[in-house]
């Protein structure tokens, strides 16, 4: 079976970058990864606060949640 990932980010530089080294090293037969962009989906923001998101970018892996550099604080993307 398949752990969820949900990667949320804002777009910016810090966001790309960890993007880009998240997906790499993530095994897509084990890890089920969806990559929200918070800047072009506003309305998932409520979402990632759920998560316990608190800022971007951040990937909520199996249920937790785990902060990645500083990108943004979420209360920016409101």
């Amino acid at each position: 079976m398949k752990t969820n990932a949900t990667f949320y980010h804002a777009g910016c530089p810090v966001c790309v970058s960890a993007e880009q080294s998240i997906t790499s090293v993530l095994d897509r037969e084990k890890v089920d990864l969806e990559v929200v962009h918070l800047g072009d989906q506003p309305g998932r923001v409520g979402e990632a606060e759920d998560a316990g998101v608190e800022s971007v970018p951040a990937l909520v892996l199996g249920g937790e949640t785990l902060h990645l550099n500083f990108g943004a604080a979420l209360a920016d993307l409101k």
